[in-house]
């Protein structure tokens, strides 16, 4: 073949593929779109996963993602959400971590690509898996400083920082420790103690707080009659200020009491010396008397009584026995001999009682008779109150008669019953009677 007719072929193949890069430009979006070789890990071994990152300095996809510095899967995508960035993380099936796994963007080398490296956190672990769709929240990222960032720190260390402030304390130091070496090793040792001792009492310590905290609460709790007792002392702390000058003068008052006090006691000291000393004796006596002393002056408290009298009481109550002997000789005079009783006879009170009911009048003698005895008028009146007899016209005046009238009142009383009854004076009778009134016919009888 020419070499004319070879270069017309690569012209034709040139033009082919141009056309064939036009014809399919509506679907290439840039260089991303191509299949590259040599993923790390297979679509169908691998789960995918969702971090979010405040950022993520030139992490790009297809960039590693390592655990324990060994990669297990890729950056698959990445997108801003607001302002922080979504990166798709695709991660082998084999790769076990904990469903609170934390992610960091690191750095391979010092000038080498950046890595998304997943582990475990250092406390609290959870006991499920990282799967398929779990997502790793902004408080779990985060990134390695860049050297960037280091550099510039310490550009900004060394040019307007306080490396000379550093190097005038660390001169002020040395001067200040010099010749004190063994002071400071000491004050050290003892700073170590006072530690060693917080540790030990740290439960009592940490029991005073809580202590402190119950106390704080209480009078939280309590703080309304914590109030009222405040405003309460108001008013008292204003009449202490109204009556300071009453009460300066009582304390001026019992300085002079003080002063004159002094002087009295100055001036007897001499004589109460010699009284102490005159009474050194008896307390001597008394205390020699030992435990004698004690039964004496029970026997002092119970006079004129036997001793045994301080036995009656005993706590709050009183038990006792009293024997007496009382004799009539020396109560009643005649050597105790009592003069014979009248003893009434039965027969002769209730024949009394029946002459006055025939009698019809409350004037006749035998009720005169009856009306001026104590014993035959309660008779009569118990008489009165039988059917047989509480018809006749002296049992009807005399049942109006109260049981608790005396027997002196028993006259004035009769009168005015007859007065209400229209009767007149002396109508006690059921025909007419001598004139005169109930008390000027038995007036005085009564005994």
């Amino acid at each position: 073949m020419s070499a004319r007719r070879r270069t017309r072929l690569l012209r034709l193949g040139a033009g082919a593929l141009a056309g064939a890069l036009l014809l399919s430009g509506c679907d290439f979006d840039g260089a991303y779109d191509l299949p590259l070789p040599g993923s790390p890990v297979d679509e169908d071994d691998s789960f995918e996963v969702t971090a979010e990152f405040a950022d993520i300095l030139n992490v790009v996809p297809r960039s590693p993602v390592m655990v324990d510095d060994v990669t297990v899967g890729e950056v698959t995508d990445v997108e801003r959400v607001g302002w922080h960035a979504r990166v798709r993380l695709r991660v082998r099936d084999d790769v076990v971590l904990p469903d609170n796994a934390i992610a960091d963007i690191r750095q391979v080398s010092l000038l080498g690509e950046k890595y998304v490296a997943l582990e475990a956190p250092e406390q609290g672990a959870a006991d499920e898996r990282l799967g398929d769709g779990d997502t790793i929240p902004l408080a779990a990222t985060g990134r390695n400083p860049e050297v960037e960032e280091v550099l510039g720190a310490l550009s900004f260390l060394l040019s307007g920082g306080g490396v000379a402030q550093l190097g005038t304390i660390t001169a002020e130091l040395n001067e200040v420790m010099s010749g004190r070496e063994g002071r400071l090793r000491h004050l050290l040792g003892s700073l170590e103690g006072v530690v060693g001792t917080l540790d030990e009492q740290k439960a009592d310590i940490v029991r005073a707080l809580e202590s402190v905290n119950d106390l704080t609460a209480t009078l939280n709790r309590e703080r309304r009659t914590i109030g009222e007792a405040i405003d309460v002392t108001g008013p008292a702390i204003k009449v202490l200020g109204d009556q300071h000058d009453e009460l300066v003068a009582m304390l001026g008052a019992l300085d002079e009491l003080g002063v004159v006090g002094t002087r009295v006691i100055g001036a007897a000291k001499d004589d109460l010396v010699r009284s102490l000393r005159h009474l050194r004796p008896i307390l001597n006596r008394l205390r020699a008397a030992g435990d004698e002393l004690a039964p004496g002056l029970n026997l002092l408290i119970s006079f004129p009584f036997p001793k045994e009298a301080s036995e009656v009481v005993r706590g709050d109550y009183a038990n006792t026995s009293i024997r007496a002997d009382i004799s009539l000789e020396n109560l009643l005079p005649g050597g105790g001999i009592l003069p014979p009783l009248e003893v009434p006879d039965p027969g002769e009170l209730l024949a009394q009682v029946g002459r006055c009911l025939r009698s019809g009048s409350l004037t006749s003698a035998a009720c005169r008779k009856v009306l001026a005895d104590a014993d035959l008028l309660t008779r009569l009146k118990k008489a009165c109150r039988t059917e047989a007899h509480r018809r006749k016209i002296v049992c009807v005046v005399l049942n109006q008669v109260p049981d608790s009238a005396g027997l002196d009142q028993v006259p004035q009383l009769l009168d005015d019953i007859l007065a209400g009854l229209g009767l007149g004076r002396g109508a006690a009778t059921t025909t007419p009677g001598p004139a005169g009134s109930l008390r000027e016919l038995y007036g005085g009888g009564a005994r």
